[in-house]
């Protein structure tokens, strides 16, 4: 089983972080955690920073993939079908997503990034608030 936890550093995506590993370690999946930027920053390290935190002393039997993928433009929903490419892509059999990140614009990013994913149902979603 591949396990695919989308992050934006919000406290709601390291939760989902957080119960994506739970699922890895239930089911023994393999867990890959994804970060979508525009251009690689000091806040994109944060954001992975916090992901490794949070996968840190967990009972995992393998090191997650942690990806950075590179996007030039996030509009709305762009993000919720980057993030169907990847299911694609890695044959993913389950997403663990956070609702939406912490602000106004965050909301609208990855809140439509979630209802996307949702929608296309082509995969079981988990939606963690």
């Amino acid at each position: 089983m591949k396990i695919l936890a989308p992050i934006d550093g919000s406290d709601c995506s390291i939760r989902a972080v957080e119960f994506a590993v739970e699922l890895a370690v239930r089911f023994d999946a393999e867990l890959h955690v994804v970060h979508f930027s525009d251009s690689e920053t000091d806040a994109t390290d944060i954001v992975l920073d916090r992901a490794r935190d949070a996968i840190a002393g967990t009972d995992l039997d393998s090191e997650p993939e942690l990806s950075l993928l590179e996007l030039d433009v996030v509009p709305g929903n762009q993000v919720g079908k980057e993030i169907l490419r990847l299911v694609r892509e890695r044959d993913i059999d389950h997403v663990v997503m956070g609702h939406h990140g912490s602000g106004t614009i965050e909301r609208a990013i990855l809140g439509s990034a979630a209802e996307t994913v949702v929608r296309d149902e082509s995969v079981p979603v988990t939606v963690v608030p």
